[in-house]
C-alpha cells in the first residue's frame, strides 16, 4: 500500500501549476504569430484570387515537408489526442512548423480549411516538448497536453471557457478528464490572456433576438430541437466525407504525392467555374462584397440556401487531400449558413438559429457538446442558453458514433440500442461498422443480383 506524501504532492502541484502557465503562454506566443501570418495570407490572397492557380503545387510542396522532414506529424490532431491519453508515440518538434506554415499556405492559395487543428498542435506540441525537457511520468506528462489543448484552443478563439471544457472532454465520448481540469483551465485563461495582449481581435458575433418565456418560446424551443437533427447530420455528414474523398482518392490515384494535385484542381474547377469564391480560405468574413460568410449567415440574405453544403464540399476536398488548417472554423460556417437556411423554413429568428447551428454542427462533429455549450455563452451570451444546449446535445446525439478525431475512445455509447464495448477506439469502431455493411451488401448482391 502506498503512503501519502503531502512533500510530494506540494512539489507536483507546483510542476504542474508552473508548466501549465509556461504552456498557455508560449501557446499565446505562436498562436498570435500564425494568426498575424494568416490574417495576412487571407487578405493578400482576396485581392489576388490567381493564387488559386498555384493552389496544386501548394499542397504538393505540403505533402514534400511531410513526407521527408514530418516524421509521424501527418497524424495531426488524432496524435495529439492519443498522446494526451497517455500513448507513448513522440509528438515531433517538427509538427509546430509544419503545420503552422503549411495551414498558411493552404489559406494563401484558396484550400478551405480552418485554423483550430493548427492551434490544438501548437500547444500539443509545445506541451509535448515541455514534458520531455522536464523528464515528466507519463500521467503529469498527459495531464500538460491537455493543457496544451485547452491553451490551444482558448488563444484561437478566445474564449478561455470553453478551451478549458473542450480539453477534458474531446478524449473520451461521454467522459471528462477531470484530472487535469485545474492546470488546463489555467493554461486557456493565460494563453486567452497572453494572445489579447499581444493585439489578437476575435471576431464578434451577436444574438440580438430575445424570446419572452411564454408559449412562444415552447415552440421555438421544439423547432430548435427538430433543426438540430439536421445539424447532426450535417456533422456526420463532413465525417464521412472526410473518410470518403480519403478512400477515392486513394483509389484511383497510384501514388500519394498525385492526391494534393488532384484535390487541388478540384478546389480551382469549383471555386473559379462551377460555384464561387466564396467558400475558399476561412469564410469567418466574405471574400468579397456579398460573399457568403460566417458573420453574412447570421443576417438574411448573408449566405444562400445551399451555401452550407458547398463550405462543407469545399472543406472536405481540401482536407482529404492532405492540406493543412482545422475542421471547425468550416463547421462554424456550415452550421451558421445551415441555420440562416432552416430559420426561414421554421419561422425562427434568423440570427437565434444561426448562432445555434454554429455550435451545433462542432459539437456533433467533434463529440464535444458541453464544450460547444459554452463556447455558446461566451460568444453569444447566456440569455439563449437553453436553446443553445437542446441543439448541440440533440445534434451530438444525432451525428452517430462518427467524428473528425478517430483517435477518441467511446466512453459511453450514445444510446443503449447499440452494443459497443466501452472504451473501443472509434476509428475502430467505424472500421468494424464499415466491414459489417460491406458483408451485408455482398449477400444481398450474390442473392439477388
Amino acid at each position: 500500500m502506498q503512503i501519502f506524501s503531502f512533500k510530494k504532492f506540494l512539489k507536483e502541484q507546483f510542476i504542474l501549476l508552473s508548466l501549465s502557465a509556461i504552456v498557455g503562454i508560449l501557446s499565446a506566443l505562436f498562436i498570435a504569430f500564425f494568426l498575424k501570418l494568416l490574417e495576412a495570407a487571407t487578405a493578400y490572397r482576396n485581392s489576388h484570387f490567381q493564387l488559386l492557380f498555384l493552389l496544386p503545387i501548394a499542397g504538393w510542396v505540403i505533402y514534400l515537408s511531410y513526407q521527408y522532414l514530418g516524421k509521424n506529424s501527418s497524424k495531426g490532431n488524432n496524435l495529439i489526442i492519443k498522446e494526451a491519453k497517455g500513448n507513448q508515440e513522440s509528438v515531433p518538434a517538427v509538427m509546430l512548423p509544419l503545420v503552422l506554415f503549411g495551414t498558411v499556405i493552404t489559406h494563401l492559395f484558396g484550400g478551405s480549411a480552418g485554423r483550430e487543428g493548427t492551434a490544438v498542435q501548437i500547444g500539443g506540441t509545445v506541451a509535448a516538448k515541455i514534458s520531455e525537457w522536464c523528464k515528466l511520468n507519463q500521467q503529469l506528462r498527459s495531464i500538460l497536453l491537455i493543457c496544451g489543448i485547452g491553451a490551444g484552443f482558448s488563444a484561437v478563439f478566445g474564449t478561455p471557457l470553453t478551451g478549458f471544457v473542450f480539453s477534458l472532454e474531446v478524449l473520451v465520448i461521454g467522459k471528462m478528464e477531470y484530472k487535469a481540469a485545474p492546470y488546463s483551465l489555467i493554461a486557456s485563461l493565460i494563453a486567452n490572456y497572453f494572445c489579447l495582449q499581444l493585439g489578437i481581435h476575435h471576431t464578434k458575433y451577436f444574438i440580438t433576438s430575445s424570446i419572452p418565456m411564454n408559449g412562444e418560446w415552447i415552440s421555438i424551443a421544439l423547432k430548435v430541437g427538430i433543426a438540430s437533427i439536421g445539424f447532426g447530420l450535417a456533422g456526420y455528414l463532413f465525417s464521412y466525407f472526410i473518410e470518403l474523398f480519403k478512400k477515392i482518392y486513394s483509389k484511383i490515384l497510384p501514388k500519394a504525392w498525385m492526391i494534393p494535385i488532384f484535390g487541388g484542381i478540384i478546389i480551382i474547377i469549383l471555386g473559379q467555374w462551377l460555384v464561387g469564391k466564396d467558400y475558399l480560405g476561412l469564410g469567418v468574413d466574405p471574400n468579397y462584397p456579398g460573399a457568403a460568410s460566417i458573420v453574412g449567415a447570421f443576417h438574411a440574405g448573408g449566405s444562400f440556401t445551399w451555401s452550407w453544403f458547398w463550405k462543407l464540399l469545399f472543406t472536405t476536398i481540401t482536407l482529404s487531400a492532405g492540406f493543412k488548417g482545422g475542421e471547425v472554423t468550416p463547421l462554424f460556417f456550415i452550421g451558421a449558413a445551415l441555420g440562416n437556411t432552416l430559420a426561414t423554413l421554421f419561422n425562427i429568428p434568423i440570427d437565434l438559429l444561426a448562432g445555434v447551428g454554429f455550435i451545433a454542427v462542432f459539437a456533433a462533429a467533434t463529440n464535444t457538446p458541453l464544450a460547444c455549450t459554452m463556447m455558446g455563452i461566451e460568444l453569444f451570451g447566456a440569455a439563449n442558453l437553453p436553446f443553445f444546449a437542446i441543439g448541440c446535445f440533440v445534434a451530438y446525439y444525432c451525428s452517430g458514433h462518427s467524428g473528425i478525431y478517430t483517435s477518441q475512445n467511446i466512453g459511453i455509447a450514445k444510446n443503449s440500442f447499440l452494443q459497443i464495448r466501452n472504451n473501443k477506439l472509434l476509428s475502430q469502431h467505424l472500421s468494424q461498422k464499415e466491414l459489417f455493411y460491406h458483408k451485408k451488401w455482398t449477400l444481398v448482391k450474390n442473392k439477388y443480383l
